[in-house]
């Protein structure tokens, strides 16, 4: 093969090939990717009022119907009616101590675990009490409306609580508790709100047909402390805090029924 014949065969191959080694060695366009965007903050969860009747949710609301199925049974048959949130539903639990303490009464329990004011004012006014005509209603609430209501609003909550009793239920005699002591030092937070408020819902005792009543001190120890002996966590009462319940309103809740 002469020169010029092997240089055009060259050029050839040369020309053939280029293409293909330009398709694979050239790398393929990328996009840049998008930049990760933060999670937005959740809104914070609106506050609730006081007073304004709101129901819940979930087990709430079987609770709640099994409430207004009893007001049918019992209609006419409740000397003594215990309205609140968890500490008054723990009486179910406390067997011993409540036939003890109340059962001559012909006692009832609508408390509710997590129950703040404006749930027992929805609940009052929806069939939980309707046809019953309880001689005296106990009412202890407020404590879980500590978190997201000022002290004002609490009070009012409360005072709400205790005219829906007597409008759904004229007869009865509220004997008002106030709102039991929390966390276990004298200095926390907790307690001189609570102080705060059992001073001017004490004012919601007329002499008559509405009676306040602080046992709060009973719980405590001289120093103020709460034990574990007492309120195992600190808010719920054990079995022993249950007694001194019963000791200390019993007489109260048979002298109001009485006269």
């Amino acid at each position: 093969m002469s020169d010029r014949r092997r240089i055009a065969a060259f050029l050839a191959v040369a020309l053939f090939a280029a293409p293909i080694a330009f398709a694979v060695d050239a790398p393929p366009a990328v996009k840049p990717a998008d930049p990760v965007k933060p999670a937005a903050p959740k809104p914070p969860a609106p506050k609730e009022s006081a007073t304004e009747p709101k129901p819940k949710t979930g087990t709430w609301t079987a609770t709640h119907d099994k409430y207004v199925a009893q007001a049918k049974e019992k209609a006419g048959n409740v000397d003594l009616l215990f309205v609140g949130d968890s500490i008054t539903a723990g009486w179910n639990g406390q067997k011993k101590i409540w036939e003890s303490a109340w059962g001559k009464y012909k006692p009832h329990n609508i408390g509710i675990g997590g129950d703040r004011t404006q749930h027992v004012i929805w609940r009052l006014q929806n069939g939980e009490v309707a046809g019953l005509k309880p001689k005296v209603t106990v009412l202890m609430i407020g404590t879980n409306n500590l978190g997201g209501n000022s002290n004002e609003e609490i009070v009012a909550g409360i005072t709400a609580c205790v005219a829906e009793i007597k409008k759904q239920m004229p007869e009865t005699k509220v004997l008002l508790l106030g709102v039991f002591p929390r966390s276990p030092k004298a200095t926390d937070a907790a307690r001189p709100r609570i102080k705060a408020i059992n001073t001017e819902i004490a004012k919601l005792d007329d002499g008559k047909t509405v009676k306040y009543l602080d046992i709060g001190e009973k719980f405590l120890e001289p120093d103020g402390t709460l034990t574990k002996e007492v309120m195992n966590d600190f808010l719920h009462l054990t079995p022993k805090g249950y007694q001194i319940w019963a000791d200390n309103v019993g007489p109260v809740v048979e002298q109001m029924i009485k006269g």
